[in-house]
This record gives C-alpha cells, structure tokens and sequence, in this order.
C-alpha cells in the first residue's frame, strides 16, 4: 500500500442519519490536517455542502467540492473520477472523505476507483479507499426496514419516479456494503431496540464493524485511516454470500441466537411451481427479515429466477439464463471451475439456492413451506412442455 496514494473515506447512510453532521464533526478535529471534501446532493441546492463551508472550510486547511443535481453512484460518476482525478493530482492532501447523497448506493462508488478507461488509468493509481462508512439512524431503523416504500414516494429523499429502487433495497444495500456502520441516534432508542438492531446489522453484514454514537460523535479514527477496505473482501461481505460459499458445512459455527435471529441456506434441485411459490412469496411469511438468492421457476425453466425480500420489499425476478442452457462454447473459458462447482446432473447449475434470515423463525417450517412449492413428483415428471401449461402469476420475464 503506497504512502502517495491519497486515502479516501466515504460516507453513506439515509437522508438525515447524521452524515454531514459526522463530516463537520470530524473537520473540527482534524485542523492540523489538509482535508478535501466531495460533498454530493440530488437537488440544485446542496445544503449540506453550504452547512459545511459555512462552518468549517474557511476556518480549517480543507477544500470543499460540490457536486449537485444527481447521484454520484448514476448520473454523475464521470464528475466523480474527474474530481478525485484532480485532487489527488495536486498532492496537497492528507485525506479525501466523499459525502453520498442520501440515496447513493456504496458499491458503484466503489467500483469507481477501480474503473480503468481506454488509456488505461484508473483512479487507483492516485487514490485508495481507505474505509467505507454507513451511518445508521437507529430512531427510524426498523420503519425504514420493514417500509413498503419506493425511493419516489419519499419527497424528502428528491429520487426520481423512474427510480424502481425501494427504501429497503437501497437501506440494505448501504448497510452491506461498509466497513464501518455507526449506529447513530443510539439516544432516542430502549436499550433491547438498539441490541435488535446490532443483531441485524450483524446478520446483514458481520465483517463490518458497529459503532454506537450519538450526533455522530466519533474518533476519527474510527473512520479515516482504518485500512479497513479490501474490494475481494466487500464481494464477500453480506450473509447470504458467507453462506452460500461455505464449502464444509462443518466448519460453519452458527452465530449467536441470543436475540432470536438465526439463517440458513435452502437448497433443492427441482423447480418450483408458479402458482405455489407466488401465493407463498405473498403471504407474510412471518418471521422472515431476509431472502436472497437464485430460483428455479418451472414455467422459465431457461430463466435464472432471483429473490430479493427484505422488511416490506419483495421481488421476484429475471437475472440472465442457467449455464446448463447454454452451449459449453459459450461459457466464458475462466469460469469453467467456478460453473461446474455448482453443477449436478442431470439438472446442471439449474436449482434452488436461497439464504433465510429470520426473527424467531422456525426454521423448519420455512423450509417445509418452500418444499411445497417445489414440483410434486407427477408434476415433475410432465417436463417443460407440461411446466409451460402451469398457471402463472408472475409478471412477463
């Protein structure tokens, strides 16, 4: 790791969580340092990047940067490389911290540093991540979480209608994707909500370190020169990844059930019956906090099916085609390992491959409820022909 590199920190987390003020927060503590701010916001005016100029940048060695009217994981990823590009050319800065807009999604930024364009530069040769960072508002955690919403319904959040994301998805995905999730808000919650909240986050992302804090009152060292980001261990870094890439089940030690929150991975090599999964999918399923992973749906039997479910958020969709469709010419020749790990005949890489998590959740039942989705053995035996006449509620894939 090269000292030259300018290290960077992001900082993601809900409108209102405590961002800006963990950035003014740490400007006051970080005088003697020469700090360079990216301060992002969807609407034209960007509150957030005046609140800290006005407080902070003409009274510290920092420069601020701000970049309105969209979101840097989208519409504005060029101005990003452009920016970080420039500040870290001038080699004037001990430090980078990049502020998200409330809806700005952590991995794509990442994937920026990592980007390299047609002249073969990438950020990565100036820049480093340097820790990921997702503030949680612990006072509002469990309504965003188990919220219908989508992201255009909340005025406040200033997304799109064509945004298709839900408050959720986006809730989850900031989460997951952290090496550092501070807790904020821990004040404005009882105690047994605050460990429920711990035990989730912990759940969705164990490798991330919790941090509880109020008004973002933190050491800076809790988050800046951490060290603490490597990009194959962000790949791994959410549950159900963990789980489905356990390769000696015993080697695996369940964590901790003291708050009633446990997982486990649903496997079966047969389809699903349309009309069956769909009803079970709509019920409340009660108990459940997450589901994701790959479906075998027997009406789209070419189709891999994905299953995304958190809190009040759930889909059911098309993500691309099971190698076992496809001609071995076709396979990319590097994968050839890695497909045939999740190969069995006579279906090939075709199955069911879900990670459950649950509160107070009896496993059993679940999985009893998603064997009865699965094709009975007459069912089966029909074949895709019989499997296309199956009534099918999903929408068009």
């Amino acid at each position: 790791m090269s000292k030259d590199l300018l290290p960077v920190t992001v900082l993601s987390g809900f409108l209102g969580s405590g961002k800006t003020t963990l950035l003014t927060h740490l400007l006051s503590h970080l005088q003697d340092q020469k700090v360079a701010l990216i301060v992002n916001d969807m609407s034209e005016l960007n509150i957030d990047a005046e609140l800290v100029k006005n407080l902070h940048t003409e009274k510290t060695q920092a420069r601020l940067v701000e970049m309105s009217n969209g979101c840097i994981c989208c519409t504005l990823r060029e101005d990003l490389w452009e920016q970080v590009s420039s500040l870290a050319a001038e080699n004037a800065f001990d430090y980078l911290i990049i502020e998200s807009t409330g809806i700005s999604e952590p991995l794509p930024v990442a994937a920026t540093f990592s980007f390299v364009d047609e002249k073969g530069f990438s950020l990565s040769q100036l820049s480093r991540l340097d820790t990921m960072v997702t503030v949680v508002d612990c006072l509002n955690f469990f309504a965003n979480y188990f919220s219908a919403e989508d992201l255009w319904e909340r005025a406040d959040f200033g997304a799109d209608r064509a945004d298709e994301r839900s408050l959720v998805d986006l809730l989850v995905d900031q989460v997951e994707f952290a090496d550092v999730i501070l807790l904020n808000k821990t004040d404005l919650v009882c105690a047994k909500e605050l460990e429920d909240i711990r035990s989730l986050l912990h759940r969705l992302n164990p490798r991330a370190q919790l941090v509880e804090c109020q008004f973002s009152r933190v050491d800076p060292s809790t988050v800046l020169h951490t060290g603490k980001y490597d990009p194959v261990l962000s790949e791994q870094s959410a549950q159900w990844t963990r789980e489905l890439v356990s390769l000696n089940p015993a080697e695996h030690l369940p964590e901790t059930e003291e708050y009633g929150i446990s997982s486990f991975v649903y496997r079966a090599r047969r389809p699903f019956h349309p009309e069956r999964l769909w009803r079970a999918a709509q019920d409340s399923m009660e108990g459940i906090l997450r589901i994701k992973g790959f479906f075998w749906l027997a009406s789209h039997p070419k189709k891999i099916g994905y299953w995304s479910q958190a809190g009040g958020s759930l889909r059911l969709e098309e993500k691309g085609q099971w190698w076992a469709d496809l001609p071995k010419s076709d396979w990319p020749a590097a994968d050839d390992a890695w497909i045939l790990s999740r190969w069995e005949e006579p279906h090939g890489d075709r199955r069911q491959e879900l990670v459950v998590i649950g509160l107070e959740m009896e496993p059993g039942a679940v999985r009893e409820m998603l064997d009865e989705c699965l094709l009975t053995d007459q069912e089966f035996a029909l074949g895709p022909s019989g499997w296309a006449q199956f009534p099918d509620p999903f929408p068009a894939w």
